[in-house]
């Protein structure tokens, strides 16, 4: 029986008695499904009747509570059977944005002289030189906007995967519509309030180090706040910042509604959302080095062999290819996480699996 197109494959537990894989042993629908069928949406197909399992799963995430293992499973699905909307987004911003700093340092190549030989770096090499950098720091702060906007996107993908549906990039991005400088309005208002409270840490320091003559006074603060200053900031990370971002987008919150929502979802859950988020972050910023090694070192090379004068060029433009690669997986993978984080608690907290299996087309007997 052929899968209707744009819908995850429905599950299908088998009868009792019979094995998960079936009478052949072979793996269900979910496992063995190898192609990517059209992006056109259609209503997902619920099991037949009498054939639901302890653990519904009409697409990539089991409606019930997720371990560790279930979320991360759930997140290498979603990529991979939806690579236009997950990788492809995260890719599409990064090359775009890392087409400045490489268009400006080749510019800059053919128009000064970038060649960091000693007896030929003058004011106008160094005038060139901090605009090239300058223009890969304007790409890297339009990737992070972009990178904010593709975690809008990926928390509508992970929804839908959740109830068998799969979105093309375009419906992924249409979801995001009229929420899209809200979500961008909540990224700078905790990004601000995380620099006022550090910077505010910061200036904590002035009055001691003009008003007191005692090196030991100041050490003695700075033994005593630093632990509580190092406790906050997992604390805020948590509790405000990693998980209105999908709040909003899914459930069409205003800015100060998301924080709360991400506020309350967290009570009591601090410690698990805080090891799995760490974890994440661990893992894809391991992989992320690992991924632009090679072009660090291949740059590496490649500059010393060129023409001195297209050193910098190769520079960039080699730093331009490791910032897209990583991002083709860091991005995809900690936004799916966080989504799926985020439809874990709500189904520990507020039994919204009920209402997944609602949207989905499942009726419990």
């Amino acid at each position: 029986m052929t899968q209707p197109p744009g819908s995850y494959p429905p599950p299908g537990p088998p009868p009792p008695g019979q094995q998960r894989g079936g009478p052949s042993g072979q793996e269900p629908a979910w496992e063995a499904w190898g192609q990517l069928p059209p992006s056109t949406w259609q209503q997902p197909v619920a099991p037949p009747p009498g054939m639901l399992g302890a653990a519904h799963k009409p697409g990539a995430v089991p409606l019930r509570p997720l371990a560790l293992g279930d979320i991360y499973d759930a997140a290498f699905r979603i990529i991979r059977f939806n690579p236009q909307a997950t990788v492809g987004a995260a890719v599409l911003v990064a090359a775009v944005a890392m087409t400045i700093p490489v268009l400006a340092t080749a510019v800059l190549t053919w128009t000064v002289d970038l060649s960091l030989q000693q007896g030929t770096f003058d004011d106008g090499s160094a005038l060139g030189l901090v605009g090239s950098l300058g223009s890969f720091g304007l790409g890297s702060i339009l990737q992070q906007i972009g990178l904010i906007l593709v975690s809008g996107m990926t928390a509508h993908v992970v929804a839908a995967a959740a109830i068998g549906r799969r979105l093309s990039l375009g419906e992924a991005w249409g979801a995001t519509a009229g929420r899209r400088w809200r979500l961008l309005g909540l990224s700078l208002l905790l990004m601000l309030l995380l620099l006022a409270l550090l910077g505010g840490y910061a200036l904590s320091y002035v009055p001691l180090v003009l008003l007191s003559d005692s090196v030991g006074l100041i050490v003695v603060y700075a033994v005593l706040s630093g632990p509580l200053l190092l406790c906050f900031l997992p604390w805020f990370w948590i509790r405000c910042y990693y998980l209105p971002a999908t709040a909003m987008m899914i459930e069409d919150l205003g800015i100060r509604g998301a924080i709360g929502r991400g506020f309350r979802l967290t009570r009591r859950q601090f410690w698990r959302t805080f090891g799995l988020a760490l974890l994440t972050a661990m893992v894809a910023g391991g992989a992320g080095y690992v991924l632009s090694i090679p072009f660090a070192f291949g740059g590496q090379v490649v500059a010393v062999l060129v023409d001195p004068q297209y050193s910098v060029l190769v520079l960039i433009l080699t730093q331009a290819l490791a910032t897209v690669v990583s991002s083709a997986f860091i991005a995809p993978f900690t936004t799916a996480v966080a989504s799926l984080q985020y439809l874990d608690l709500r189904i520990r907290t507020e039994a919204y699996d009920v209402e997944l299996m609602t949207q989905a087309g499942i009726t419990a007997r």
